[in-house]
């Protein structure tokens, strides 16, 4: 039996709460966004890299494989908070150019 978690992003706030008159606080959201991009982005390098996988030695199980996913998710979000690599930041002002430029 394989079990397999996928972590789940909150998308970013529609335009209809502008219309409606509240302003979102789109900076915040946007550099929201760019921390989960890179915290997604860092937990499949730990994966590729063979973090989180279970050690022949402690006997596995379908329990420990399944908490797997949670300790790398854990791990990417602690390197992101404490800097990252610094793509949260290029994610960032990329979006902040691109919403710029679209209006």
């Amino acid at each position: 039996m394989t079990i397999s978690i996928t972590r789940q992003t909150q998308p970013l706030p529609d335009s209809s709460r502008v219309s409606k008159g509240q302003a979102p606080d789109r900076d915040a959201d946007l550099r929201k966004a760019a921390r989960q991009l890179e915290s997604s982005f860092i937990a499949e390098m730990l994966k590729s890299a063979g973090v989180g996988k279970t050690r022949e030695s402690f006997g596995g199980g379908a329990g420990e494989q399944g908490f797997a996913s949670f300790l790398v998710s854990a791990q990417a979000d602690k390197i992101v908070e404490a800097g990252g690599f610094g793509l949260a930041d290029r994610i960032y002002k990329s979006l902040k150019q691109s919403e710029a430029a679209n209006g």
